[in-house]
């Protein structure tokens, strides 16, 4: 069973039909090439495979054999659950799957399926596979995502850690500051903090007032987040640190997944989204769920 499902999963399967449901020829197109020398013979176009000309038909015997296609899926799960039969799809030559309903209610929209097939020349039918799979208003699991995939801004709480990204495509390489004498690389953004350009600036006290404030907030030093963080606002590369003197002691946090995105943090502050924190790495695979087709399980049903 786990092959038709698998193929199923990955989109591979095709609704039931009572037509045959040929597979499109495809022949290669040779371009022949121009002879080099004055003996040298033309190329003749080759000529395209029998078995890529050959349309996939609906083999006769393998579609009439419903009753034996019944009988290998009552073999294993019972005929009482066992509905129509729903049509026939012809997967390659002298090779053919029936399609049947499933009639037990906990399978709603799920069908049975049977896989037949006889060598060349046999009229002996063999059964290849049984197995049940959802149809097109089954109920189903969604599609597995990963958890890297479904952590979004918020989820984040003072006890989580997501895992480093190196190739982020939000960061680029620091540079290490050095000294500088060279009047041609002085910072020209003090001229600005300074005042010019502007009719009034913050006095000493406002800046004292906001960097209290800010101290004391929940992005401050000694918030829960802060507390629990393995590494500072300080050494990580989504910090944008404020101008003036108060650059000493905050700046802006530019991270998505960061609870403090867009606020003015402590350069003590911390969360579990640090650019630089890593956990460790746990598959992504989905386990193999377990599911008993063997045993009858028992619901109630209420009108509401």
């Amino acid at each position: 069973m786990s092959s038709l499902f698998s193929e199923w999963l990955a989109g591979q399967s095709a609704e039931p039909t009572n037509d045959p449901a040929p597979a499109e020829a495809a022949s290669a197109a040779v371009t022949p090439v121009e002879a080099q020398a004055e003996t040298a013979a033309p190329v003749k176009p080759a000529k395209a495979s029998r078995a890529n000309s050959e349309k996939v038909v609906l083999d006769a015997q393998l579609a009439a054999a419903i009753d034996t296609a019944r009988s290998a899926i009552a073999e294993v799960a019972g005929s009482s659950v066992i509905g129509d039969h729903l049509g026939t799809l012809a997967e390659g030559t002298r090779l053919v799957t029936h399609y049947f309903a499933c009639t037990d209610p906990t399978y709603r929209g799920w069908r049975w399926v049977a896989v037949l097939a006889r060598a060349p020349r046999a009229k002996k039918v063999t059964v290849c596979e049984t197995a049940l799979l959802p149809g097109p208003d089954s109920l189903v699991a969604p599609e597995w995502v990963p958890w890297d995939q479904r952590v979004e801004p918020g989820d984040l709480t003072p006890r989580d850690t997501l895992p480093k990204v190196e190739d982020d495509p939000n960061l680029q390489q620091g540079f290490e500051q050095v000294e500088e004498t060279s009047d041609g690389n002085l910072d020209e953004i003090p001229n600005f903090e300074f005042g010019l350009g502007r009719r009034r600036v913050l006095s000493p006290e406002g800046i004292s007032s906001a960097a209290t404030r800010w101290a004391e907030s929940e992005t401050g030093a000694e918030s829960d987040f802060a507390a629990k963080a393995s590494a500072h606002c300080s050494s990580c590369g989504y910090l944008m640190p404020l101008a003036g003197s108060l650059r000493q002691k905050f700046g802006v946090c530019a991270n998505g997944w960061s609870p403090a995105d867009g606020k003015v943090v402590a350069l003590d502050f911390g969360c579990g989204a640090h650019s630089e924190t890593d956990v460790s790495r746990q598959s992504t695979d989905p386990a193999e769920a377990v599911v008993d087709d063997y045993s009858a399980g028992e619901l109630e049903f209420q009108e509401g």
